[in-house]
Formats: structure tokens, C-alpha cells, sequence
């Protein structure tokens, strides 16, 4: 590996992790989780906009709360916005569940359209052809006030997506 590709590496990891839906997250959750309200809160690096919201209670999504969310996490490049898979959602409210915190998550990267996602891909080696961004399918992501490698082992312990670190 050259320095270049090395440093790209680097820079990937230091991003974050990306959480892609594989099976529910929801799966192993006892019964109990139809009594839950989730909420998740987010601060987007690149667009700088906030957002704090309630998606699901009682084990039913709100359709206008994923409406906000498509558009909040959509293609900051282009402005495309996707239906983003709730089961992601799901995915990064039970990391906090595990992790006993409601910090912020940091989204680097939400929704790519493909011409984003082939733009990415010219300028580096860890981009997907296929990625589940472009089905909205992923999120990369930080939690504030954790450690990236902490939120990856959650993640990968909760066997309820794909992690790239």
C-alpha cells in the first residue's frame, strides 16, 4: 500500500462507521419494544443543521418524522432526497440503548445519489459500487462523547448491520 492510499485509509476511518441494515435491528429486542418511544438527535458536519425527533412509539413509525428524516439525511451534494430505511433508524437507537447514552449522532454521510456515489468512488478505493447509500440503506456516523471504536464494537455485537470503521 503507497502512502496515498494509506493516508485515504486514514481518512476513511477517522470518518466513522457506517451502519447498513442487514436484519431488523429490532429482531432480538423483547416484546417490550412496542411500549418504546425512539428518538434519535443529529447534527449533519457538513449541511450543520440539527434535528431532534421522535420517529416511532408504541412500535409504530410516524410517517411524518420519517418524511423529515429522508429530507435531513439526504444527498448534501446534490440535494436528492431517499427513502432512508427505518430499520437503520433502529440500528443507531439501539447502539445508544447498548451503550446507555442519547448523545448526538454526527452524520457525515446519509442518502448518495449515484451520481454522488460514482463521484466518491473516482476519488477513493473504500466507496462501494453497489453502496447502500444509494438505497438509503446506510449512514455514516459519529457519537458525540464516545469513541468511534466503541460505537463500531456495539455495533457489530448488536449483529444488525454492516460496520465500516
Amino acid at each position: 500500500m503507497n502512502r496515498r492510499a494509506f493516508l485515504a485509509l486514514g481518512a476513511q476511518v477517522a470518518a466513522g462507521i457506517v451502519v447498513a441494515q442487514v436484519i431488523p435491528a429490532w429482531a432480538d429486542i423483547p416484546s417490550c419494544n412496542n411500549q418504546v418511544t425512539k428518538k434519535l438527535s443529529f447534527y449533519h458536519t457538513h449541511t450543520k443543521e440539527c434535528l431532534d425527533i421522535t420517529y416511532a412509539r408504541n412500535g409504530i413509525y410516524d410517517q411524518k418524522a420519517l418524511h423529515q428524516l429522508n429530507r435531513y439525511l439526504r444527498d448534501h451534494r446534490t440535494g436528492d432526497v431517499h427513502p432512508i430505511d427505518p430499520a437503520v433508524l433502529d440500528i443507531l437507537w439501539r447502539v445508544q440503548q447498548e451503550l446507555g447514552c442519547e448523545n448526538t449522532y454526527e452524520i457525515i454521510s446519509g442518502y448518495r445519489s449515484p451520481k454522488t456515489n460514482q463521484a466518491l468512488r473516482r476519488r477513493s478505493r473504500g466507496v462501494a459500487k453497489h453502496s447502500l447509500h444509494m438505497k438509503g440503506q446506510a449512514v455514516d456516523i459519529r457519537l458525540a462523547g464516545r469513541r468511534t471504536r466503541t460505537v463500531r464494537d456495539c455495533a457489530i455485537s448488536l449483529r444488525s448491520g454492516g460496520v465500516g470503521y
